[in-house]
């Protein structure tokens, strides 16, 4: 099957050293007619989000970016599937480059195993946002934050954990970012042809 899907890439990418919040930018630039495939890159976020407005710790040597998605007729019913469908990317991926034990947890993090202090933690977060103007979606984003190799506010290290913390060096971001990204669009293909 997987060889009849069709398997895109990033079209464009607009790298930025700090922004506010990829998704805020990447929202605005759907509205004004980006193409599916343009991906908004950031080493830092000052006003990182994830669902319900929460704020997202985005500190430098970390991984935040939001791509724009345009599919056609989709349900927008069927966003929350996709969220689950890059959950498993992220998982797949951390778990290939790195051996880091995994899992999704509904709707929208990835937990990582931290044997040291033997409990899961979040290690990424994921957040689907749809144009909602009709039955259909007209633009996705999907924002992605990763702990990979930035130090976590001590607020935050009872319940989070960084790549770096739980291999003990610091990993290529470039090549993180290229496997993801590989590993997505497989998923993004399998959700475009499932979805109904």
């Amino acid at each position: 099957m997987q060889d009849t899907l069709t398997v895109k890439s990033v079209t464009k990418v607009i790298g930025l050293e700090s922004v506010d919040s990829t998704q805020t930018l990447a929202k605005e630039l759907a509205l004004s007619g980006e193409p599916e495939g343009t991906l908004v890159l950031a080493c830092c976020q000052t006003a990182g989000r994830g669902r319900y407005d929460r704020a997202f710790s985005s500190e430098e040597g970390g991984v935040y970016f939001t791509l724009i998605l345009r599919p056609k007729n989709k349900p927008a019913a069927c966003n929350a599937s996709l969220s689950v469908r890059t959950g498993e990317a992220l998982a797949q991926t951390l778990n290939r480059l790195f051996d880091i034990k995994t899992k999704v947890k509904l709707p929208n993090d990835v937990l990582a195993w931290d044997a040291k202090n033997r409990q899961w933690k979040k290690i990424c977060g994921v957040l689907i946002e749809t144009s909602a103007t009709s039955d259909n979606n007209q633009w996705m984003l999907v924002g992605v934050g990763v702990n990979l190799n930035n130090c976590l506010p001590r607020a935050l290290q009872k319940t989070a954990v960084s790549v770096k913390q739980l291999i003990r060096q610091e990993v290529s971001k470039e090549l993180f970012l290229e496997e993801l990204l590989n590993d997505f669009w497989k998923q993004y293909a399998y959700w475009l042809a499932s979805v109904k």
